[in-house]
């Protein structure tokens, strides 16, 4: 079996050519904007550099599509927040141009890496299944994008009865390679992330909005594995329990819960933003505090999934991730280059956190 991974070098991409490479019968491709080196996981994978929302993109894709039993789309864009023109070209035109390129190619499969973040604002105490209205939480780009995505492939679907289509639904994905990411694309360069090393935090904002659920890299690339090798189609909510709340991460870190207001987290998040202090604008914290829980039932029932993490140990795995700088070298979205974009090295230079293209 031949799959394409649009995006392996990131955190689900990294997660899933382990997973995959695992198969004896599978032939991995990988698709990236930065190819890495050839080493370790991606030594045994086919390249391409490709950037999907440049034109042409689709012409390069069909090509390497060609001959593929499945695509893996996971490619999408965070930073650099400023410029929302950047991240529209790659995560919905890019997308666009991956399907169309897979139409084109006549692959029967297309897995696409949607999100919780697709989902019109919800509940906090009870969970949602995948038949939730798909219409995001407007003041996050990132959530417009993902909806506008599950809007095409709605039409795609429609027009195209013929391709199985399967989008995965996942919460936060925390892994502990990707720590010097996370701390770059939401926390910037002046996060002390040495002082994460005890995984103390004296003071957790608590807000009762702030329940979100989140899964291992593990285990979410072990979902799509599952989707790519069976012939499942349709939503599935990726995520593991206990639900992230403040309660939780305070008895984890042992910290204060401090009450904090929904205006004043979002109003921090904007004002520290705008000053280039740190690369998450207000709609992350919107999007937060709006996303509903999901039930993954339907994930457990149709593609036999249950996650070996649970995601508490996903969580403080990922802050000890921060706290040591744990990065992976062999692909650039993970690297520990300290000057690049979001690190100190990087503002030293005039490199303001939320610019630069991780892709």
């Amino acid at each position: 079996m031949r799959v394409v991974i649009v995006g392996a070098t990131g955190n689900a991409g990294t997660a899933l050519l382990r997973r995959l490479g695992a198969e004896p019968d599978v032939s991995l491709v990988g698709v990236a904007r930065r190819l890495p080196s050839r080493t370790g996981v991606y030594a045994k994978v086919a390249w391409h550099s490709v950037d999907i929302g440049v034109d042409g993109a689709q012409d390069q894709l069909a090509g390497i599509f060609a001959g593929a039993d499945a695509v893996v789309h996971l490619a999408w864009q965070i930073q650099p927040s400023h410029d929302q023109r950047v991240l529209y070209r790659t995560n919905v035109l890019g997308s666009r141009a991956v399907a169309k390129a897979v139409l084109r190619a006549g692959v029967p499969a297309l897995v696409y890496a949607s999100s919780v973040g697709a989902y019109s604002a919800g509940p906090k105490n009870a969970f949602v299944r995948e038949n939730w209205p798909r219409a995001g939480v407007l003041r996050s780009s990132y959530s417009r994008h993902k909806a506008l995505v599950e809007w095409m492939l709605d039409q795609i679907e429609a027009d195209h009865p013929q391709l199985r289509v399967v989008r995965l639904r996942p919460g936060l994905i925390f892994q502990r390679a990707v720590g010097t990411e996370i701390a770059r694309y939401f926390a910037g360069p002046l996060l002390p992330a040495r002082l994460l090393r005890p995984q103390w935090l004296p003071l957790v904002p608590s807000h009762p909005g702030l329940r979100m659920q989140a899964v291992h890299a593990d285990d979410v690339a072990d979902a799509y594995a599952r989707a790519v090798l069976s012939d499942a189609h349709g939503a599935f909510n990726i995520a593991a329990g206990p639900v992230l709340d403040p309660e939780v991460a305070a008895r984890t870190f042992h910290g204060v819960q401090v009450p904090v207001p929904g205006f004043a987290l979002k109003g921090a998040a904007a004002a520290s933003w705008w000053l280039r202090l740190q690369p998450v604008d207000a709609g992350w914290v919107e999007l937060g505090l709006k996303a509903p829980l999901m039930s993954c039932d339907r994930a457990a029932t149709e593609l036999g999934w249950h996650p070996r993490h649970d995601a508490v140990s996903a969580l403080k795995e990922l802050v000890a991730g921060m706290a040591d700088r744990a990065h992976d070298d062999g692909g650039p979205p993970l690297s520990g280059d300290p000057a690049l974009p979001g690190r100190l090295g990087g503002l030293l230079k005039g490199r303001l956190p939320g610019t630069g293209n991780p892709y």
